[in-house]
């Protein structure tokens, strides 16, 4: 695709976690060498919508985003504690939703990524 990976952070998603997508996002920001970032979330908790908040006011460098758990069903509790959806909040749908409110080009799927990079114009 023309394009490589610098570094690469995993978060987790238990409710309580070491490093924040936030920590990530300005740990990225701050880097010169950095020249897009993508983050790879999931339904349940607020991190990916608080991520999106911070992007939105902090970050000017291309972010993209995949949601893993769109097709999880309504109401159910998926594997891992981190994936608990309350309050309309931790929703595929509204992760998305506040990600693209953000100016975050989001991929329906993960291949996604490479085309929405490679076509995008400020890279």
């Amino acid at each position: 695709a023309g394009f490589g990976q610098s570094t690469c952070v995993g978060l987790g998603g238990d409710p309580i976690i070491g490093s924040t997508f936030i920590d990530a996002l300005k740990a990225f920001e701050d880097d010169e060498e950095t020249k897009a970032i993508v983050l790879v979330g999931e339904i349940g908790g607020t991190a990916e919508e608080e991520a999106a908040e911070y992007i939105a006011s902090n970050v000017t460098k291309p972010v993209y985003a995949y949601i893993a758990g769109r097709t999880a069903p309504p109401g159910k509790r998926m594997g891992h504690a981190g994936a608990i959806i309350s309050g309309g909040k931790g929703t595929a749908e509204s992760k998305i939703k506040a990600f693209e409110e953000a100016g975050v080009k989001v991929a329906r799927f993960p291949h996604e990524i490479a085309e929405l990079i490679k076509n995008d114009k400020r890279i």
